[in-house]
């Protein structure tokens, strides 16, 4: 291996172990202190909660473990947005489980743990997927109400999706295992079966003080809303746990007698390991986002038996397009191609950026997959399209729209992993957020903006500087310099991709060596919901 390669390793290895040390900041929620507080009450965490429930040494992968982070400073922090999401295996059946943090203020609903549970629910819809709550929350955080309550994302969208899952037979088990109140208090009773945990879960839309303020009744929680209460009187849950491990023992009994559900039939054979070595992917990425560099050596680290059958080889080579298999998974891949190199009319192209024949072939290669029923895998390193009048004179916009409308209405499911830049509208048609992967992971080199941080700070300094000068301040090479430091310096942050994950915009920041479960377990998710949708891309602009 050459120096490149060994620079570009340790670089990678130190930002995948910042990745780590993240990571078990977050994992702690809102501290030992609290933690222990949560101990003495003889509660478990969420996380171990999640650990025992679901089945020992099975694969999982943590939706928005990110959330949140850095975000609500002046409120003390939401550590993962105060709940923890993750798809794993329960009794050998694939579930996404949804845990209130109640060492994180007391489980209270931030507005991005409104836009976390959503999204859980939202994985659980596309993909027909079983969905466990474990409740443990205060309610909405009341400082912060007006940006929780009200709007179509909000705390009430939870409860429209209870019962839209409900209507489509998609199975929903809520435990009480600590408050639940006011609206919250819908969400277990929405869902098809609920446990509660004696001592320590509670259900009511008011708790005793309120009762006592509203209507002048002496009564405490427990007798208000507690277990013996719900299991016995009111009959509002239908099983009596006496503490959190009886709570999840009862289900995994629920769970383990589900019957089986009828699958989208997505090609998969028995697995293979890349032939070649997936950690070299360290050393081919390269450590700043502007040098080039061959994504096909990514793609042969990723797939089974490192074989890629390309599609259109010779044609539209800023955009690789091929097949391959993925943990025994058939899948189609898209994925930007960073090497500069000569077209079929022996013009130059930089790589990272999509022109119109590059664009071209995508549309076709995606056409095809959701023809043959196979699964998109989209590998983002892109800037943008093609810009000049070159690329205008030639329709660029028409070509980079029926890409967009390809992604758009594709109807098999699809994947996104962020593994370098993506940038503007680069960023939507290797199918960004906006367009409804099943999946999205950022590895810790990805940045997501709307361009460069060289280039945003430089057109920032040109308004900055102008604005300056009208007012009469003089401009010297030094405080330009200083000005342009700090605009690129909090242009950075921004596209980091931990400032990305913080605002749901991926689902994960992942080690690279983690793709191919990210994406084997996001298949077999998706192929729990049988495609009942024909791909139409409407009216195109030829």
């Amino acid at each position: 291996m050459n120096i490149k390669f060994n620079q570009n390793e340790d670089h990678n290895k130190l930002q995948l172990s910042d990745l780590r040390k993240r990571l078990a900041v977050v994992h702690k929620g809102g501290g030992e202190k609290r933690i222990e507080k949560l101990h003495s009450q003889g509660k478990l965490t969420a996380r171990e909660r999640i650990d025992y429930l679901l089945d020992k040494n099975s694969k999982q992968i943590e939706i928005g473990a990110f959330a949140g982070d850095g975000m609500y400073k002046e409120h003390g922090g939401c550590p993962s947005g105060g709940v923890v999401v993750v798809i794993g295996y329960i009794k050998g059946r694939q579930c996404i489980v949804v845990a209130n943090d109640a060492t994180v203020k007391a489980g209270a609903w931030f507005p991005i743990t409104g836009k976390k549970n959503l999204r859980a629910q939202e994985i659980a819809i596309e993909n027909k997927l079983p969905i466990i709550y474990l409740v443990d929350s205060a309610g909405v955080y009341l400082p912060m109400q007006d940006e929780i309550f009200p709007d179509k994302e909000h705390f009430g969208r939870i409860f429209r999706n209870n019962a839209v899952m409900s209507s489509m037979g998609i199975t929903q088990i809520a435990a009480v295992m600590g408050s639940c109140v006011a609206g919250g208090a819908y969400l277990p009773i929405m869902s098809d079966e609920a446990i509660i945990v004696e001592k320590t879960g509670s259900i009511f839309l008011a708790g005793s003080y309120l009762v006592k303020a509203a209507i002048g009744e002496n009564i405490d929680n427990e007798t208000l809303g507690g277990a013996t209460t719900h299991s016995e009187i009111s009959g509002v849950t239908d099983y009596h746990a006496k503490d959190d491990k009886e709570a999840l023992d009862t289900i995994k009994n629920l769970v383990n007698k589900m019957g089986e559900v009828d699958k989208a039939g997505f090609n998969r054979i028995e697995s293979k390991k890349p032939a070649k070595n997936p950690e070299e992917i360290y050393g081919h990425l390269p450590a700043s986002r502007a040098e080039q560099y061959d994504m096909l050596e990514i793609i042969e680290r990723l797939v089974d038996n490192s074989e890629f059958e390309e599609y259109k080889k010779g044609y539209g080579k800023t955009i690789l397009t091929g097949y391959a298999r993925i943990d025994g998974w058939a899948v189609g891949i898209v994925a930007n191609q960073r090497k500069v190199m000569k077209n079929g009319k022996g013009e130059m192209q930089f790589g990272g950026v999509i022109y119109s024949d590059s664009a071209d072939k995508a549309t076709r290669f995606i056409a095809n997959c959701n023809q043959k029923k196979i699964p998109l895998v989209f590998l983002q390193d892109v800037t943008g399209f093609m810009v000049g009048s070159k690329s205008e004179h030639g329709g660029i916009i028409k070509d980079g729209a029926k890409m967009v409308n390809a992604v758009s209405n594709s109807v098999v499911p699809k994947f996104t992993i962020v593994v370098g830049n993506s940038y503007g509208a680069g960023n939507y048609a290797m199918c960004g957020k906006a367009y409804d992967p099943r999946l999205i992971a950022a590895w810790p080199s990805a940045e997501l903006a709307v361009m460069s941080g060289n280039s945003a700070a430089k057109v920032l300094l040109q308004i900055e500087t102008a604005s300056l000068k009208k007012r009469g301040e003089e401009i010297t090479p030094e405080k330009e310099k200083e000005l342009f430091d700090k605009i690129k310096s909090r242009y950075d942050e921004q596209i980091s991709p931990y400032y990305a994950a913080a605002r749901l915009w991926t689902d994960a920041v992942i080690d690279p060596l983690d793709t191919r479960k990210w994406i084997s377990m996001g298949i077999e998710a998706a192929n729990h919901a049988p495609i009942e949708k024909k791909f139409n891309m409407g009216v195109l602009q030829v």
